[in-house]
């Protein structure tokens, strides 16, 4: 998402209360030809598009997944949050991942490997964002304004945000509008090491490359840049979040356009035979 603008827009005090969760289930993410047209590939390979309605289960894979990463816990472990009971940490992780995997639902593209939402990556497609006002109210972002304690506001909104906005647009230049983003993908651990997160990753890999656009993300593990650079990422810079004593550092990557022979990118990004 367009980090910077969501980080003023999520600031705004709210005068009503957000639409639910639960609004509208039939309500489906947006697509366009190109995702059309990978659906049916995404089938047979075990991968599948998440629909609105199943924003919780999602959120529930990726929170089991990102519970001891150190983004996630660099926003709850502070200073002031030193009188918390484990399990409101564990409630206030679990709504994040509830409001972003909504807002990816609304915005992006959410796919997910695995019979029980295993890996599920949440995808931003070229063009798009979810720092408009309405998907920030719907999704139930707003609320982190007063969910998170006072330090854990001031990592997520005045450092993180505009942090990886700021990297992804000096990174990318030109085609930080223009090329996919993987924004979070994870696997939850009964689900690792059977390849979910390769599915999940060729899958929009492959729009990608059809369409001539690259593919960027950050990662917080060690490990996984390894297992990226097996899928054609490269990195391209570090980047660290500097507030607490221990520092977190991200890798930032970029995975260019595998084009076949014969095929020309035009200047848009579209492609040409």
């Amino acid at each position: 998402m367009d980090k910077s603008t969501a980080a003023a827009a999520l600031t705004i005090t709210a005068e009503k209360p957000a639409v639910t969760a639960t609004t509208n289930p039939r309500m489906t993410n947006r697509s366009n030809p190109g995702m059309a047209t990978g659906a049916s590939a995404g089938a047979s390979s075990g991968v599948r598009i998440l629909q609105l309605s199943e924003w919780k289960e999602a959120a529930a894979s990726l929170a089991e997944a990102f519970a001891d990463d150190h983004t996630c816990t660099y926003f709850l472990n502070t200073a002031d949050t030193a009188h918390w009971t484990e399990q409101k940490k564990w409630a206030l992780h679990v709504k994040m991942m509830e409001y972003i995997v909504y807002a990816h639902l609304l915005k992006g593209l959410v796919v997910s490997a695995g019979p029980n939402y295993d890996c599920v990556g949440l995808w931003m497609p070229p063009g798009e964002n979810m720092d408009d006002y309405l998907t920030i109210f719907r999704s139930g972002m707003w609320r982190l304004n007063y969910q998170l304690s006072w330090e854990g506001q001031k990592r997520f909104f005045s450092e993180f945000l505009p942090l990886l906005h700021d990297t992804k647009a000096q990174v990318l230049g030109e085609r930080d509008n223009n090329s996919w983003y993987l924004v979070y993908i994870g696997t939850r651990p009964s689900g690792r090491g059977k390849g979910y997160a390769r599915k999940v990753i060729e899958y929009v890999t492959g729009i990608a490359d059809a369409a001539g656009r690259a593919c960027y993300l950050e990662s917080s593990n060690e490990v996984n840049r390894i297992i990226y650079g097996k899928l054609g990422f490269e990195r391209r810079k570090i980047v660290y979040l500097q507030r607490a004593v221990e520092h977190v550092e991200l890798d930032i990557m970029v995975r260019e356009p595998v084009m076949k022979k014969g095929v020309v990118v035009g200047s848009r990004g579209g492609v040409k035979a």
